[in-house]
């Protein structure tokens, strides 16, 4: 056999790999209609749910989706996070088997598909590699809007937003998105999606934590550090006016080393550490005031 016929041969192989991988994830891809223009795309996860991308909804009422097998069906808005972009609706009857998802390591270099169900005609799709996977991604004011996500360099469609980024066997990675980064596709990775879809479908929303405070990062010299090994730590350059952290006792001139525990040594920390389940909690929050260590009760407000 010829190195040619070997070439030949493996090409093949890797084409219908890869159209075994969107035929496996479409049936679970569904039309989305929430928007006067062009529909969107979403992806059924679990049963009667519908995972989205929260911009492609225009409207919270009069929803519908599409399924593969050309049904019209209505959806009810479960709830939205702007934060990540996403959105859970809930089908009646949807009957559909939810996509198979995997949440392993993805690879920068690895062949993925993007796949959309924007039209009537059926998906579509479109391949490349995963060119980045990147994180935090940031406001504009410097908090912290996802924690990682994925970049492709597959061609995004029209409509594809909500619809899934999937690996050569067919697993959704993540959830395609224009609606983050001034139109540039991202895909948000099925680790956090999930996590983020199942606190809709509990709740109908997220909850954020919210101190109050403008922070920079700061050498702490060892002579400040109050017998921690910690070198860095967060200056308090600002303590807004009836915010959690003034009411909890933090003062301009602090240096943030912890939270509830755990070390605090650059924003990213602080905002991981924001989570849901510390909102409405008074949790420890030690701080390096004047060469010593003092510990403050805070009680983490809510984001708005």
């Amino acid at each position: 056999m010829t190195a040619s016929t070997d070439n030949t041969q493996f090409l093949r192989t890797l084409s219908n790999q890869m159209a075994d991988a969107v035929e496996r994830v479409s049936p679970a891809i569904v039309q989305v209609n929430g928007r006067q223009q062009r529909p969107a795309s979403g992806v059924v996860y679990a049963q009667d749910l519908v995972l989205t991308a929260a911009h492609v909804l225009e409207r919270d009422v009069d929803l519908t989706i599409q399924t593969a097998d050309k049904r019209t069906l209505p959806a009810q808005l479960v709830g939205r996070d702007q934060t990540t972009d996403l959105a859970v609706l809930r089908v009646a009857n949807l009957s559909v088997a939810a996509a198979d998802a995997t949440e392993e390591n993805v690879r920068i270099g690895q062949l993925v598909i993007a796949v959309g169900r924007s039209n009537e005609e059926g998906p579509m799709a479109s391949s490349g590699i995963v060119s980045a996977i990147g994180g935090p991604l940031r406001s504009g004011r410097g908090g912290i809007i996802l924690e990682r996500y994925i970049r492709t360099d597959a061609i995004p469609y029209p409509g594809f937003s909500g619809g899934p980024l999937v690996d050569t066997q067919g697993k959704v990675i993540g959830i395609l998105t224009t609606g983050l980064m001034n139109n540039v596709t991202l895909a948000i990775p099925m680790t956090i999606a999930k996590k983020v879809a199942d606190t809709l479908t509990n709740h109908g929303y997220v909850k954020r934590g919210y101190l109050g405070i403008s922070s920079q990062l700061v050498q702490v010299p060892q002579a400040q550090r109050a017998g921690r090994e910690q070198e860095v730590g967060l200056l308090i350059v600002r303590v807004d006016d009836n915010s959690p952290a003034q009411q909890g006792g933090v003062m301009l001139g602090d240096i943030l080393v912890a939270i509830d525990g755990h070390a605090i040594k650059d924003a990213e920390d602080l905002q991981l550490l924001l989570t849901g389940e510390r909102v409405g909690k008074a949790v420890p929050v030690d701080v390096i005031r004047g060469n010593e260590l003092q510990t403050l009760q805070v009680t983490i407000g809510q984001r708005k």
